[in-house]
């Protein structure tokens, strides 16, 4: 068994994911739109060229999504990015804030390195995160520590 995220779009999943490709090194595993759906009956022309399903791997996660005509912006979920530097961390956060807006400022914080939250331009929440290490004595056994700077 394998649990996935998905998130809906409201015709801008493509665009999207061409995006997160350019700037978080994604890649595309699959993208089908609702023109290459075998039923044409219930697919209205405006809706030919969006998404119906697509697949996308961020580092060692696959994200899925489509285009649903009355989308709403994700509320109160975040897709995290662990991050193994601060550079790597702000260079990110500066992507995904670019045409979008910066939810908490990426900042050090008593439990990261840097911690930030964004509402990407297409209404895609992420928080950007590189975690400090915990001191011995908090560490759960057999948790893998955070990265060092």
């Amino acid at each position: 068994m394998r649990m996935n995220t998905y998130v809906n779009f409201r015709g801008k999943c493509a665009e999207a994911f061409r995006y997160y490709e350019r700037h978080l090194g994604a890649k595309v595993g699959m993208m089908m739109t609702h023109a290459q759906s075998p039923d044409q009956s219930r697919v209205g022309s405006e809706w030919k060229d969006a998404v119906l399903h697509a697949r996308i791997s961020i580092g060692d996660m696959e994200l899925m999504a489509a285009d649903i005509p009355n989308a709403e912006p994700m509320r109160s979920a975040y897709l995290t990015l662990r991050m193994d530097s601060n550079i790597e961390a702000e260079r990110v956060f500066a992507a995904l804030s670019d045409g979008g807006r910066a939810l908490m400022p990426l900042e050090e914080t008593f439990f990261a390195f840097r911690f930030g939250q964004v509402q990407d331009r297409f209404g895609i929440n992420w928080m950007i995160l590189h975690e400090r290490p915990l001191p011995p004595q908090q560490q759960v056994s057999g948790a893998t520590p955070a990265a060092t700077i």
